[in-house]
C-alpha cells in the first residue's frame, strides 16, 4: 500500500463548490482518524475509510477517530516570499491510554455526507503507542506552517 502526505485533490474541488465551512460562524465538524501501514491514502483519497484503520478495540481508539477543533479560525497573513496567504490549522490531537501503531491519518468533514476527505497525514513511519498518550502537533498556524494553506 502506500501513503502520500497531500490535501486530497476532491478537497481542492470542494472548496470551489462551498462544500466545507471552516468559519467561525457555525463551521463544519471535522475529524481525523487514524491508519495502519497497510492503508492506501493519498491524492485520490475522496472521503472517510475503515479500510486499515487503526483498530478501535481496547487501544484508546476509537473507529472515526476524532473531533478537531479549529485554531484559528480563516486568517490571512504574507508567507516569507511576501506572498497574501489564507489558512487555517487545528489544537493538537491526543488520544489517552493509547496502545496501537499507526502510520498515517486522515482529515475528513464529519459533517457532510459521504465524509469528504480534507488532508492526508504521512508520519514517515509507524508511530507507537504503548499505554501511553499519543498526540499530532499541529504545525504553528500562520502563513508558513498552518495545516491548510492557500497561497
Amino acid at each position: 500500500m502506500s501513503i502520500l502526505q497531500t490535501a486530497t485533490t476532491s478537497f481542492k474541488v470542494q472548496l470551489f463548490e462551498a462544500v466545507h465551512n471552516f468559519g467561525p460562524t457555525s463551521p463544519n465538524t471535522f475529524k481525523i482518524a487514524l491508519y495502519t501501514s497497510n492503508a492506501s491514502l493519498g491524492y485520490a483519497t475522496t472521503a472517510y475509510t475503515t479500510s486499515n484503520e487503526v483498530s478501535s478495540s481496547g487501544t484508546g481508539y476509537t473507529a472515526g477517530g476524532q473531533v478537531l477543533t479549529i485554531s484559528p479560525s480563516p486568517s490571512s497573513g504574507n508567507n516569507v516570499l511576501g506572498i497574501p496567504t489564507a489558512f487555517i490549522s487545528f489544537l493538537n490531537a491526543t488520544w489517552l491510554n493509547a496502545s496501537f501503531t499507526c502510520r498515517a491519518a486522515l482529515i475528513y468533514n464529519y459533517s457532510v455526507a459521504g465524509y469528504p476527505s480534507v488532508a492526508v497525514l504521512d508520519f514517515g513511519a509507524d508511530k507507537v503507542a504503548n499505554g501511553d498518550t499519543f498526540t499530532i502537533n499541529f504545525p504553528t498556524a500562520d502563513a508558513n506552517n498552518a495545516i491548510v494553506r492557500i497561497s
